[in-house]
């Protein structure tokens, strides 16, 4: 027997022991399980993004002198909906902290959470994290039709994560740029939001088949809250509608990625590294029997920022390209060299660096994004979330539970 397979077999007859001592605390392991095998290296050369930043440029500079903006702090000022704390009964190694969305945002079966970022990522640990005087967690929903309908549109929510202000959230629309520099508009945008990164003033928002939706943090558009729920654009003069939200936040650019390879990127996740000032992304498939997904191993890939900026070049080709042997990824995050995935399917989260190998932990069923959040003064943490109907659970866990 090789050493390789011994330790497998310490390791799996180590886990084997733990449950039988009573050691498995809800569901969750207390040590890892180390996986057969990891990530294997793919070609860089085979992916790229193409980045477009400007452009609505004109459209979006209209629809500003025609409503206005507001900062992030003055929509912080007038959030409109109290979060509230974690239920008694979740449970999760490492469980640092965390919220729930209110009882009406908690049981929409229209509306589903879907990406994590935080002002951590936008800012760094820089004024303890504080973007326009607030720290803040950001989730990413989409929203269908009906009940099991298709998508219509999309949203961020954010909520203060700050013990000097309130524990209070406030919903933004994300909308498309549409009509002319005389004539403005703006439309819905019909994205699942799968994942999503905050770096510097600009939000990446996944788009599944194409690429990333970019944002400006700093372009949020004042909407009128008359109307119907169903209203959105331009009414009458200077009256814009967004569904009854009060503010709404415009696409500014096109993020587009393209391969040599034999499938297209399916862009189901999204994440920062501030460490390597990168974006990573991870695909969500199955091994065989889907309808809606792509049945073949997924892939992870990194797309590095232009140097010394919160931007992509023009043209950008991967730093770092994976392929996994884990399926139902929902979730990727990346520090330092090293890799974490969450698979909801499976309620695993798997861990992985070239030089440890992979190892794999219990998770949370539903879960969905992940966002690494650096402290200089604390445990660094790893940002999750819960799309379950009744059970949207936002929480973090430190991130040194989940190694090797």
């Amino acid at each position: 027997m090789s050493v390789r397979r011994s330790a497998l077999l310490a390791s799996a007859l180590l886990v084997s022991a733990l449950a039988a001592a009573g050691t498995l605390a809800a569901g969750v392991l207390t040590a890892p399980a180390f996986a057969a095998a990891g990530p294997t290296t793919l070609p860089t050369g085979q992916f790229t993004l193409s980045a477009n930043y400007t452009q609505f440029d004109a459209i979006n500079s209209a629809l500003v002198s025609k409503v206005g903006t507001a900062p992030v702090h003055t929509v912080m000022d007038n959030a409109n909906l109290d979060r509230t704390a974690l239920p008694s009964s979740f449970s999760v190694a490492g469980l640092s902290g965390g919220f729930r969305f209110d009882s009406g945002d908690n049981s929409d079966c229209k509306s589903y959470p879907q990406g994590i970022t935080t002002s951590r990522d936008a800012v760094g640990t820089a004024n303890s994290g504080n973007y326009d005087g607030h720290q803040l967690v950001v989730t990413s929903w989409y929203t269908d039709t009906a009940c099991g309908g298709a998508q219509q549109r999309s949203r961020i929510i954010l909520a203060d994560w700050d013990a000097t202000y309130p524990d209070k959230y406030r919903k933004i629309l994300l909308v498309q740029p549409t009509g002319t520099a005389a004539a403005p508009d703006f439309k819905d945008i019909p994205i699942h939001a799968g994942g999503v990164s905050w770096y510097g003033d600009y939000l990446y928002v996944a788009d599944t088949g194409h690429g990333m939706r970019v944002f400006d943090m700093r372009k949020i558009l004042k909407t009128n809250t008359g109307g119907t729920a169903d209203q959105i654009g331009h009414q009458t003069g200077s009256t814009y509608y967004a569904h009854n939200y009060a503010y709404a936040l415009p696409q500014v650019g096109t993020i587009t990625a393209s391969t040599t390879s034999n499938a297209a990127l399916a862009w189901s996740s999204i994440s920062l590294d501030r460490v390597s000032k990168s974006i990573v992304m991870a695909e969500y498939t199955c091994p065989s029997g889907c309808e809606d997904y792509p049945n073949r191993p997924p892939r992870a890939i990194r797309f590095p920022f232009g140097p010394g900026a919160t931007t992509f070049a023009a043209s950008t080709t991967a730093s770092e390209a994976l392929q996994l042997p884990w399926y139902k990824l929902n979730g990727v995050a990346s520090h330092n060299g090293r890799w974490w995935f969450n698979s909801s399917g499976d309620k695993k989260l798997y861990y992985w660096t070239p030089a440890t190998g992979a190892a794999t932990h219990a998770w949370v069923g539903g879960g969905e994004s992940l966002s690494y959040w650096e402290d200089t003064a604390n445990a660094d943490l790893l940002w999750s979330l819960q799309e379950t109907v009744g059970s949207r659970n936002v929480f973090a866990v430190k991130q040194a539970t989940y190694g090797a």
